[in-house]
C-alpha cells in the first residue's frame, strides 16, 4: 500500500468521524484509529519479513507526509506531543536553517514542528491539535526517535 492511499483513508476516517478502521492489502495491513480532538494515529498490526525497501511496509510508511501525531493530555493545560513514526527527529530543514519552533514560541494547527526521516523520505511533522506554547523539547536534534515516542510539552493557550 502506498502513502497516497493511506493518507486517503486517514482522511477518510477524520472525515466520516470512524472510531477505527482495519484494512489488509496481501502481506500488509494498517490500523488506523480516531482517538478524538481531531487526532488520527496510523499502526501496522502485520509486517512481511522481507528487507526490500520498496516492498517492506512498516511503521515508517504508514503516516502520511504532514503526519498528525497523537496528542495526550498530560495535565488540564499541557499536551505531549508524541511521534507518528519510527525515524531520524530533525528540529530544522537543514543545517544551515533554524529550527522550525523553540521553546516559547506558539504554535497553532497546521504549523511544522521538525521532521522526521523516514526510509530515506523527510516527513514534515504538523501540530495537530489548538493554540499553545512550546514549553520543552524532549528530542534531541539529529536522534532516532520511536513511534509513540514524547517530542514536545505544549501548554494551551
Amino acid at each position: 500500500m502506498d502513502l497516497k492511499k493511506i493518507q486517503e483513508l486517514i482522511k477518510l476516517v477524520k472525515k466520516n468521524e470512524i472510531g477505527e478502521l482495519k484494512v489488509r492489502e496481501g502481506d500488509f495491513a494498517i490500523s488506523i484509529k480516531n482517538l478524538g480532538f481531531e487526532t488520527v494515529v496510523a499502526t501496522p498490526i502485520a509486517m512481511p519479513q522481507t528487507q526490500s525497501v520498496a516492498q517492506t511496509p512498516n511503521a515508517e510508511t504508514q503516516t502520511p507526509q504532514t503526519g498528525a501525531a497523537k496528542a495526550e493530555v498530560k495535565n488540564d493545560n499541557v499536551i505531549t506531543f508524541r511521534s507518528p513514526m519510527v525515524g531520524t527527529f530533525y528540529r530544522k530543514p537543514g543545517a544551515d536553517k533554524d529550527p522550525y519552533v523553540k521553546v516559547g514560541d506558539s504554535v497553532k494547527s497546521g504549523d511544522t514542528l521538525c521532521i522526521i526521516e523516514a526510509m530515506k523520505l523527510f516527513n514534515e511533522i504538523e501540530f495537530d491539535g489548538a493554540e499553545g506554547k512550546i514549553v520543552k523539547i524532549l528530542a534531541e536534534d539529529n536522534s532516532p526517535v520511536e513511534y509513540d515516542q514524547p517530542l514536545f510539552l505544549i501548554e494551551k493557550a
